[in-house]
């Protein structure tokens, strides 16, 4: 069943939609609810999804378009960063509220045997014991997480979601939550939508088990993810097919690339009308239900920064490199220095490419991490790296050399904060650039309104860029992660 779905096409609806094989009946609808945004926790959502994504898992869709007939599942939406729907386990089922995530394939929610958790004592916790459907598995499983993990044991339970009833799913009873973003987080738990090749324990994920038990007529599941602060549903989830309420025209379907991840391959990338050069040749995207920012290389958001004004983290080591290499960097790329060289040229730069090698079910994030906890902790060399493609792009751009070496130290200082978070001034929207994806051959635009996301009213408002840097090595980056977050 999984290299079925393996073969399928992977469907991107307008930046927005993750579907799987389709065609007709038997639709699942899950719905979902929206809350307005807020300043002072969105830092903590968008934490949380960091780290639900260093370690549960892969990102995961496939493709065909479905019916409208299927099970659908209404979503609550959070701060614009958690999509959470209910799901039922054991029988009579207890209800848990969860982050339906394509980004990892394993079902968690607290155990009743949780007791030095704080976490626990904030969520609802499943009972094994009101079960008349529990069967004891007791397998220890740990879930590693970007600054924190989950750890219980398997257990073996029916799972409900919407109107189907899937038998014997085997789950995770979660007895340590070692983050307070699991404290301060609006889910119970994580329903993972992904390949099973990432799943921990290599546990049969809850999607492929809806398949083999026949409770789907399409192999075909789908979101709708509403950004309306003012709607009462937040979105939904389709299991079965796809609800033609929610779109227009055509999808667009591009192959999945990497078995493990939902990921396909990017086009090139444009600020206004302006290609960013970095994925002329193509580039990895992974697509992510649960992402709450659109996560890319540093050299990029950094250049999306400077274009819409946003205020990030004035890096002195960015301007050192400039002020110092600046004039070499660019006679070295004139000079016809392979550009991947330039930095280890200067000494800048010591990589090693073991260090990038994937292994096991490391997730990007916490790939990410372990790389800046060893060469990726150099920062000269790291701003090197980002100012050879800078210089490309002022080369492609017929700069001289004073204007390009002007324009890099601005650049520097729209380098994003540590925390990914960059302001930007709200009444400056409307003359903010629009931003390009190219995926299939397509162009895929988006205006500030859909990337700037916004909280508060008045002169209380609050406007926050919808992007934030996250740098995967060679050979497995550059890499943008969840490229479908923004455009709900």
């Amino acid at each position: 069943m999984g290299n079925k779905i393996l073969l399928k096409a992977f469907c991107l609806w307008a930046l927005t939609c993750f579907l799987l094989p389709a065609s007709s009946n038997g639709l699942v609808r899950i719905g979902l609810k929206k809350r307005h945004l807020d300043l002072q926790t969105i830092k903590d959502a968008r934490i949380a999804r960091q780290e639900e994504k260093a370690g549960v898992g892969a990102s995961s869709r496939v493709h065909d378009l479905g019916s409208s007939d299927g099970d659908i599942i209404p979503l609550k939406n959070y701060l614009d960063a958690q999509y959470l729907g209910e799901i039922g386990i054991g029988s009579p089922p207890q209800n848990f509220t969860v982050v339906f995530d394509t980004g990892s394939s394993n079902l968690w929610v607290p155990s009743s045997k949780c007791y030095f958790s704080i976490a626990c004592y904030f969520h609802s916790k499943y009972k094994s014991s009101r079960s008349s459907t529990y069967t004891k598995n007791g397998n220890f499983c740990e879930i590693h997480y970007g600054s924190g993990s989950v750890s219980g044991f398997f257990s073996q339970d029916n799972v409900q979601v919407g109107d189907l009833v899937v038998k014997d799913q085997v789950f995770v009873e979660a007895t340590k939550e070692g983050s307070l973003s699991f404290i301060l987080g609006k889910f119970d738990g994580i329903l993972g939508l992904g390949f099973q090749e990432i799943s921990v324990g290599n546990v049969v994920p809850l999607w492929y088990n809806m398949i083999q038990q026949d409770l789907v007529d399409d192999e075909v599941f789908s979101f709708w993810l509403n950004r309306n602060p003012e709607a009462k549903e937040g979105g939904e989830l389709v299991f079965g097919g796809v609800d033609p309420k929610h779109f227009k025209g055509k999808h667009t379907y591009v192959p999945v690339t990497q078995k493990g991840y939902w990921q396909i391959n990017m086009g090139d990338f444009l600020i206004g009308k302006h290609s960013t050069g970095l994925c002329e040749g193509g580039c990895a995207a992974i697509v992510d239900s649960g992402t709450s920012l659109l996560a890319g290389p540093t050299p990029i958001i950094t250049e999306i920064n400077h274009a819409i004004g946003a205020e990030g983290l004035v890096s002195a080591e960015c301007k050192e490199v400039v002020s110092h290499y600046g004039d070499l960097i660019w006679e070295l790329i004139i000079s016809g220095v392979q550009p991947s060289k330039v930095c280890t040229q200067l000494g800048l730069c010591i990589f090693n490419e073991a260090k990038s090698a994937s292994t096991g079910i490391e997730s990007v994030v916490e790939k990410e991490n372990k790389e800046k906890s060893s060469a990726g902790n150099d920062l000269p060399c790291t701003a090197c790296q980002m100012l050879v493609i800078w210089v490309q792009n002022q080369l492609r751009e017929k700069a001289t050399k004073e204007t390009a070496i002007n324009y890099l130290d601005k650049l520097c200082e729209s380098l994003p904060s540590p925390t990914g978070q960059s302001s930007i001034d709200c009444n400056s929207i409307s003359t903010m650039p629009n931003i390009t994806f190219t995926i299939g051959d397509k162009p895929f635009s988006l205006t500030p309104e859909q990337y700037i996301l916004k909280t508060g009213e008045g002169i209380a408002q609050v406007c926050i860029s919808g992007f934030m840097a996250l740098d995967v090595p060679p050979p497995r980056g550059p890499l943008w992660y969840a490229i479908l977050a923004l455009i709900l």
